[in-house]
């Protein structure tokens, strides 16, 4: 009787990528024909994971199960109507004003740069700022054409917007309410050995990351909102919630911080700085004091390895039809769970301990 074949650690290894790059091939294929739904459906479930933190903390204090998740979904849909109600309308009447507004502190940008090219060969230094201004100034009026004009095809497919959001919100709530049911059946699929590793990665990397963040873009939007209307700040509400909810993404909001106070800095310089000053300070508070609180080492990732994560989850939420701002979302919890997974399996090459079928003997080791 022929002995089972048991491939050695490196060949498994070395199998593992081409299988992998091929299953993601696959998956491309059948995804691609079915968007948005994709797209959709793992909206819908990052939104249950959300809901589903409140959910739990409240049935953990007594309260019935079904009266839990009622005031959670009651809850939420008061807070998106008073979004709706009062948030959305600034936020567009504010962002077509700086439209209209952007294009004069552009022409005061590059004045601005004319007079420091005129201060610099005063003193004979480098002052060629002329095809930088005239640039600068070009790509800027592009930009923001792009954006009217996107704004404009976004308010044209309101119905189109509006029914995929009454999709995601009711598909959230049906999640919310079977998803251990789901969860357990998926997990059963999974090979017993990797099954409670992967169950338990997955419900602490997701929904601890992505309440943790959404949390922390609530707080620091509502705080810069506070801040920047006792400032006087011009579009105070549309810079606030920029800079808030670039915080989604690692590293987004300093560059958001950066880019509102040039603008603001190109109309006038004190408020420009005043911008920067306060947010910086509200964000290092609600970094040293909340975010520890919330999120504590969750991710578990260098910065190198959170920036390469990014365009490679931007990158593949595009190839797979999700997008690459859902990619972007996504990008930082799969590489600590793929971080997570990858250093339990090390450890288990590293133990002599691979992988196999019950009963099967192991390389250099007699068989059970």
């Amino acid at each position: 009787m022929l002995e089972r074949l048991v491939l050695p650690p490196w060949l498994k290894a070395g199998l593992a990528l081409p299988l992998l790059v091929l299953n993601l091939w696959v998956l491309r294929q059948l995804l691609l024909p079915l968007a948005p739904f994709p797209a959709l459906f793992m909206g819908a479930a990052l939104i249950a994971f959300l809901l589903d933190l409140p959910s739990r903390w409240l049935m953990g204090r007594g309260l019935p199960r079904w009266l839990a998740y009622s005031l959670v979904v009651g809850f939420s849909f008061g807070l998106l109507a008073l979004a709706a109600v009062w948030l959305v309308p600034r936020l567009i009447e504010q962002l077509g004003e700086l439209i209209t507004t952007l294009p004069g502190w552009l022409a005061q940008g590059e004045t601005l740069l004319q007079q420091l090219q005129a201060w610099a060969g005063t003193r004979g230094l480098p002052s060629d700022f002329g095809d930088l201004s005239s640039e600068l100034l070009t790509r800027t009026s592009q930009l923001a054409r792009q954006v009217s004009q996107q704004l404009l095809g976004l308010l044209g497919a309101t119905v189109g917007l509006t029914v995929n959001t009454v999709i995601v919100l009711v598909l959230a709530v049906f999640l919310l309410l079977g998803g251990e049911g789901i969860s357990a059946g998926l997990a059963q699929w999974l090979p017993p050995k990797v099954r409670e590793l992967v169950v338990i990665t997955l419900n602490r990397t997701f929904r601890g990351y992505f309440a943790g963040q959404v949390v922390l873009a609530l707080i620091l939007s509502a705080a810069q909102i506070v801040v920047f209307t006792l400032l006087g700040i011009p579009y105070g509400v549309l810079f606030a919630v920029a800079i808030g909810f670039t915080t989604l993404v690692p590293y987004a909001s300093a560059l958001t911080i950066v880019v509102v106070s040039l603008l603001l800095a190109l109309d006038d310089p004190r408020t420009g700085l005043e911008v920067l000053a306060a947010a910086i300070s509200v964000g290092q508070v609600i970094d040293q004091v909340i975010q520890p609180r919330l999120m504590g080492r969750i991710v578990g990732l260098q910065p190198a390895w959170l920036l390469i994560s990014l365009p490679l989850g931007a990158r593949l939420g595009s190839l797979l039809g999700l997008g690459e701002l859902l990619g972007l979302l996504l990008a930082v919890p799969v590489a600590s769970c793929a971080k997570t997974f990858l250093d339990a399996w090390g450890d288990q090459l590293r133990a002599g301990e691979v992988l196999s079928p019950p009963g099967e003997s192991r390389p250099g080791r007699p068989g059970n």
